[in-house]
């Protein structure tokens, strides 16, 4: 848990090592994270090979990496929701829902994306 009387550089240090911890856990307990981090090294060297724009590649390099953050914020959802309770009741399917169809419209836009660039 954050220290609330960290300031100043000890307080970034301190969100540094905790956001390290949140990769960690997030690469442990998310399969898809951790295909979505495959993605991410197996297409960031093809998009800096191929003979295109900086602006090219940064979007196309971009958009797999909007992909693995919405994951993230995705897997947090999913976790605070499973913390209060594993019974069934109709918001948190709905939250979970809305969480991986954010997931999947982040997809949807790297593959657009991607073919965007390469037609």
């Amino acid at each position: 848990m954050a220290n609330p009387n960290a300031k100043g550089l000890k307080r970034i240090i301190n969100a540094f090592f905790f956001s390290i911890a949140g990769f960690k856990a997030t690469w442990q307990h998310e399969e898809a994270f951790r295909q979505e981090v495959v993605l991410f090294v197996v297409t960031t060297p093809i998009a800096l090979w191929l003979n295109l724009t900086i602006v090219e590649k940064l979007l196309m390099i971009g958009s797999i990496v909007l992909v693995m953050l919405v994951e993230l914020l995705n897997s947090a959802v999913e976790a605070v929701v499973d913390r209060v309770g594993f019974e069934h009741h109709e918001l948190s399917g709905r939250a979970k829902d809305i969480g991986s169809a954010a997931v999947m419209l982040s997809l949807i836009w790297a593959a657009v994306t991607w073919t965007a660039i390469l037609i």
